[in-house]
């Protein structure tokens, strides 16, 4: 049965929707003792996942119980916010209707922030730690993301990933919730929602807290865009994600006052993990050679942004700072070790839990806040670009050529020999026009 199940959804392209992509095949390959579908939706403004909750839910039931049957676990665990009434209830009455009683469940979470993040959902739900440096399989568990389990369910059936869920709003006339073939451009998604409100605009792809700030709508549509928000060019989301690294070390250098409150904050030092962003700010003021120990830390951070977003009062950016070091240390092939064997949380983690509505509210984005309807028109995209890197690992290696005709769902890009990586469709009927680092189609 698991080998069945690791082939179809390696041959589907399943990756992680909701982080970085890893690719899902491998993490069927390992026994565990639970399975948490991750539905927390936890960044600002993102609407998806409690979409897909609320209307396919036999389809994310039936992926979650294909991965418990996958990794040997005898209990799966649907992870949402509470606030999330219509599909607290369609899951509820799905789970009871079909007899999955005995074997899934529902653990409703508070609204906080980063509720989603692996290592905190881990703690809330098992009342686990993930080491530093580790993985959820540390622990026995696997993460799963609500719309990766719905692309497993249909990767049983032999339908391959060649769509995304996504939220669209921020600046456009009309917020959706929207599924369109990957590799579609960001501005062809914005005309969806009916155009940008504004003329001069800038686009995060993600959420307001990790999101990227891309430089044009011409940025396609991959496997792990949960949205797409448009916002003024002034605004702080966009600005500060701007700044370069020697602007970021300056500012700090003239300006940190070592409060610690982003070490205070920040959610990783608050399941016991070594990261204390204030030392890391503190020792790259003063020194630009970007070397030493307390750099390595780092590389345990989650990008989350509550250090930057939410805890320094001097509106420094901690966690720019950390994903440049990350990129720095990593391209020198550092790895840290963990420095703790026992873990214990901090007895203050339940009173810094973030309040969604005070971050939207420091975000200033409370007023793109709503519950958008899905776009249920037919959705004509006559060009794609699909890029072969949508996932941690390897690029996938191109199998077709410039010129051929490919469908929708055929595959495009192969994982390359024995290394990590995920396979490539067409996302639309079409030719194949140019062939890079992405591969065009047109219809």
């Amino acid at each position: 049965m698991r080998e069945e199940i690791v082939d179809k959804v390696r041959a589907a392209g399943v990756v992680g929707a909701g982080g970085a992509g890893f690719p899902t095949h491998i993490k069927l390959q390992f026994d565990v003792q639970r399975v948490l579908g991750n539905g927390a939706s936890c960044e600002p403004l993102l609407q998806s996942d409690p979409y897909l909750m609320a209307h396919q839910a036999d389809l994310v039931l039936d992926g979650l119980l294909m991965v418990m049957n996958g990794t040997g676990s005898d209990k799966g665990t649907i992870c949402l916010k509470s606030k999330h009434k219509n599909a607290l209830a369609e899951l509820s009455n799905k789970i009871s209707g079909n007899g999955f009683a005995g074997r899934i469940n529902v653990f409703e979470l508070d609204d906080f922030y980063p509720a989603g993040d692996e290592f905190i959902l881990v703690n809330e739900v098992l009342g686990k730690i993930v080491p530093e440096g580790g993985i959820p399989l540390n622990v026995l568990a696997v993460v799963s993301n609500v719309e990766s389990l719905l692309n497993v369910s249909r990767a049983m059936a032999g339908i391959p990933v060649t769509d995304r869920y996504l939220t669209v709003c921020g600046e456009v006339n009309q917020a959706i919730v929207c599924k369109v073939p990957i590799g579609t451009p960001a501005n062809a998604v914005i005309d969806l929602a009916g155009g940008p409100k504004i003329s001069d605009f800038g686009i995060v792809m993600g959420g307001p807290m990790m999101g990227k700030v891309i430089a044009d709508g011409s940025q396609p549509i991959t496997k792990t865009t949960s949205g797409i928000l448009v916002l003024p060019p002034n605004h702080n989301v966009i600005r500060d994600k701007q700044r370069s690294l020697d602007q970021m070390r300056f500012i700090a250098k003239s300006a940190c006052t070592q409060c610690s409150r982003c070490t205070d904050l920040c959610p990783r030092y608050l399941i016991g993990h070594a990261l204390e962003p204030h030392r890391i700010m503190r020792h790259l003021a003063y020194n630009p050679e970007m070397v030493g120990e307390v750099l390595e830390d780092a590389l345990i951070c989650s990008e989350c942004g509550v250090c930057e977003k939410f805890a320094c009062p001097m509106m420094l950016s901690p966690r720019e700072i950390n994903a440049a070091i990350k990129q720095h240390l990593l391209k020198k092939g550092v790895k840290r070790d963990p420095k703790k064997e026992i873990y214990r949380v901090s007895a203050f983690n339940d009173t810094r839990k973030i309040p969604l509505k005070r971050l939207m509210e420091r975000l200033e984005v409370t007023r793109y806040d709503s519950h958008p309807p899905f776009y249920e028109d037919e959705i004509r995209v006559d060009r794609v670009s699909i890029p072969l890197l949508q996932h941690i690992g390897q690029p996938a290696l191109p199998v077709i050529k410039e010129g051929d005709r490919v469908k929708k769902g055929d595959l495009i890009g192969e994982i390359p020999q024995g290394a990590l990586g995920a396979r490539v469709h067409a996302s639309i009927d079409g030719t194949v026009t140019s062939i890079g680092d992405s591969i065009v189609i047109e219809q």
